[in-house]
């Protein structure tokens, strides 16, 4: 019932008018967008992704590291490509996935602590 009435009212397109001007129209307004979504969105994510995967194929032997559930713990050996064995205790080892890797200590670099509170609490 609406949709006649909508329809009744939408002009009527001029004689020898194409729909390739409403699509070049598109396009125009279209390209800015993209190239805006590459540089924002698209190129630092591979960014991002480049560098952690070359963080992730320098791990080595002595290098502290965080598994993705949160256990730290010290790489005793590198199985191949995809595995690394990590000691999360003394005489406890593991294998874990290179992509369960969140975060790289190395050997030279400090835990990061948070300054303890004084005072106590009642």
């Amino acid at each position: 019932m609406f949709i006649t009435e909508a329809f009744a009212q939408a002009p009527a397109a001029a004689p020898g008018a194409s729909a390739f001007g409403s699509g070049l129209e598109m396009l125009f307004l279209f390209a800015p967008l993209m190239v805006v979504w590459y540089f924002f969105l698209i190129r630092p994510q591979r960014a991002t992704a480049k560098k952690r995967q070359e963080t992730l194929s320098n791990v080595r032997r002595g290098d502290q590291v965080v598994l993705g559930g949160g256990i730290t713990g010290k790489v005793t050996k590198v199985i191949d490509d995809a595995e690394v064995e990590v000691e999360i205790a003394e005489g406890v080892k593991i294998r874990a996935m290179r992509a369960y890797i969140a975060e790289v200590r190395v050997k030279g670099e400090p835990v990061k602590t948070e300054p303890a509170k004084t005072g106590t609490a009642s």
